[in-house]
């Protein structure tokens, strides 16, 4: 695994389009280690085909993401459970 990753901001872009808050604000759970952290606070490889969010704690994959032309596929089995932001909440 390369050490050239970037902050869970660097997926926003991305999943903007399948969700209709900021993610980046939204907090999870690695199905891993337990450990709970903002998707912004976790490490977010964006150089091959589709980008891949890690847990900084334990390294697990949390979540995938890759776009095409007419479709977004999106895995999230590495996440216990993802809590997003209602509103201006």
């Amino acid at each position: 695994m390369s050490d050239n990753h970037l902050d869970g901001n660097a997926v926003a872009g991305v999943l903007s389009t399948v969700f209709a808050v900021d993610v980046t604000v939204a907090t999870g759970r690695c199905d891993g280690c337990g450990r709970m952290s903002a998707l912004a606070d976790t490490w977010a490889y964006v150089e091959g085909p589709g980008s891949v969010v890690r847990c900084p704690g334990c390294e697990s994959v949390l979540l995938r993401v890759v776009q095409s032309a007419d479709r977004t596929w999106l895995d999230l089995r590495g996440l216990a459970v993802l809590q997003l932001p209602v509103g201006d909440a």
